[in-house]
């Protein structure tokens, strides 16, 4: 046996980009190289991207993945890295019955070295691989160097049995576990207590490496880690972020040594640039270099501008103000202010002589003339984004998402909507903390996740802010009608958002809500508002999954149901 130095290469990959992913893998293991590394360890599926989902079911896909694998380790061995040991995720098929199945390869001296195909299929959640993948049904342990190292992935080490209980049988050195976990609040944790599990259960040193990045709805927060023997974190990544970090393992001397451990970030800057990088990724894999947005002087979008400023520069972000009879000078104001303190720009268009053409023709009253107006604007922000080539964002939140407070071909439209996983109250405590990084000198484009085009951030305004603060402690209200509020129609938001928590996050139906301290009536409110709201959110723009239980594929309801408590 001797010391076994392993590079952990936290890497964010593009769904389908075979040739860009191999690229990347292949210059990490120069980097690795200069540092002496024998291994080197990418996330789950790095060849393909991840999630791939049906793209899955394409043989032409599964052929050109397996065939880019073999130029990779061919590329590897002309390059003069043949020697390492490269892991490595990409797809593989199940020749007994043509079916796709996540697989892990080793890469070493020019060939495609060894394989091990995912034992646990997710099936919950964002999670769909059980029906997507056949399992494997045996382990791998690989020799190098002397040193007895098993591996796994992902889903593999969350549960009990499979093929980790079959390497505590066989006896390793070191267990490698491959992952592509999508990034929620407090998963950091969760992560971490099961990975002193399975290093208990095979009394072993664990390298857990995951995939960063954006990916639809899915952000991935990297967050590598190893731990020794004992459980203790002896390297940890940074989050949201690529990296390349490394660790000497002995076991011999039953030591490892990683190069350091990162602090980490607080859970508003972990949701706040989680939402970030989901924009960022989402508009750099798509070939987008710029946003539009609807600027109403609200928090909302002041937080959504915010957000577009860090992921691609305030220079890359398009404002676009459309006043109505009914909109307040201070909105106007604030909408302006906020352009000019993120260094975007700012077009005034009013729509009252839109809305008046439409009138003479239509004579609507009531909820229809109010969502009137609320359309005329998503009309204008969409040629915004079909003359200009601008990703549209939209910028309703959960709560709104939830109750269907928004209208559905106007404010709704988009391409994109970064804060529709954050509750209302959420929206304001991290429109506080932007504002607080502001003050510490962080200005737009200078968080943890760098703009795509690597622009230097810009200075931040003198009064330390990014975010108007009457944005923030105004009332809200959509002023659709003279006076109008969202108390008008919502409970409180600080109420509003406990009623929705409970009953969507944590599945809790009438009564258990009225056990909860909730009051019949809110109840009932919300429920009705919640179940009736299911047509709207199946159109919604995708937008980043940062809570347990996010509108999308991790929440499927029928829309037509005759279900009521």
């Amino acid at each position: 046996m001797t010391q076994l130095r392993c590079a952990l290469a936290q890497i964010d990959t593009c769904v389908g980009d075979l040739s860009g992913n191999a690229d990347k893998v292949l210059d990490y293991c120069r980097r690795a190289r200069v540092n002496d590394a024998r291994i080197v360890v990418f996330p789950e599926m790095t060849l393909t991207g991840y999630p791939i989902e049906d793209l899955a079911f394409r043989s032409t896909f599964r052929r050109a993945a397996w065939d880019k694998a073999n130029e990779l380790a061919a590329a590897l061995e002309d390059g003069g890295l043949g020697d390492l040991y490269v892991i490595v995720g990409t797809v593989g098929t199940d020749h007994a019955n043509d079916k796709p199945r996540n697989r892990l390869v080793v890469l070493h001296r020019g060939i495609v070295w060894a394989g091990y195909d995912k034992h646990f299929l997710p099936n919950y959640g964002v999670f769909d691989e059980f029906r997507i993948f056949s399992s494997g049904d045996r382990c791998l342990v690989l020799d190098v160097d002397g040193v007895r190292i098993g591996v796994a992935i992902c889903e593999d080490i969350w549960q009990d049995g499979g093929p980790v209980s079959e390497l505590a049988e066989k006896g390793v050195d070191l267990l490698v576990t491959i992952n592509g976990s999508p990034y929620e609040e407090g998963k950091t944790h969760t992560r971490l207590d099961i990975a002193r599990r399975r290093g208990a259960e095979v009394g072993a040193p664990v390298i857990y490496v995951n995939q960063v990045g954006g990916q639809d709805d899915l952000v991935f927060d990297g967050a590598s880690f190893v731990i020794d023997a004992a459980g203790t974190v002896v390297q940890r990544s940074p989050m949201f972020v690529e990296d390349l970090s490394y660790v000497t393992v002995d076991p011999v001397a039953g030591v490892v040594a990683g190069d350091r451990v990162d602090a980490g970030l607080d859970p508003d800057e972990e949701v706040y640039t989680a939402c970030v990088l989901g924009l960022r990724d989402y508009m750099r894999k798509n070939r987008f270099h710029g946003v539009c947005l609807g600027l109403s002087g609200g928090i909302d979008s002041a937080l959504v501008a915010a957000m577009a400023a860090d992921a691609c520069g305030g220079e890359n972000v398009q404002g676009i103000s459309m006043p109505s009879r009914y909109s307040s000078d201070g909105s106007r104001g604030d909408a302006a202010v906020l352009a000019d303190l993120l260094g975007a720009s700012l077009d005034v268009q009013p729509i009252e002589p839109l809305v008046e053409a439409y009138q003479r023709q239509l004579h609507l009253e009531g909820v229809a003339a109010e969502n009137l107006q609320a359309r005329v604007r998503g009309v204008i922000v969409m040629a915004y984004s079909n003359a200009r080539g601008l990703l549209a964002l939209a910028t309703g939140n959960k709560s709104e998402l939830a109750c269907g407070y928004s209208t559905i071909y106007g404010d709704a439209v988009g391409g994109y909507a970064p804060i529709k996983d954050l509750l209302k109250t959420r929206v304001w405590e991290l429109s506080r903390w932007r504002n607080k990084a502001a003050s510490r000198g962080v200005g737009p484009g200078g968080i943890r996740v760098v703009g795509f085009d690597g622009a230097s951030p810009r200075p931040v305004d003198p009064s330390g802010r990014i975010i108007p603060e009457s944005s923030i402690v105004k009332e809200p209200s959509a002023e659709l009608r003279p006076g109008q509020k969202d108390s008008d129609s919502l409970p409180d938001y600080a109420v509003l958002d406990k009623v929705l928590a409970a009953y969507i996050e944590h599945a809790h139906g009438r009564e258990d809500l009225l056990a909860d301290g909730f009051d019949d009536a809110t109840v009932d409110t919300v429920m009705r508002l919640v179940d009736r709201a299911e047509w709207k959110r199946r159109q919604y723009p995708v937008g980043p999954k940062v809570t347990a239980l996010a509108f999308g594929r991790d929440r499927r309801l029928p829309i037509t149901s005759s279900f009521r408590e």
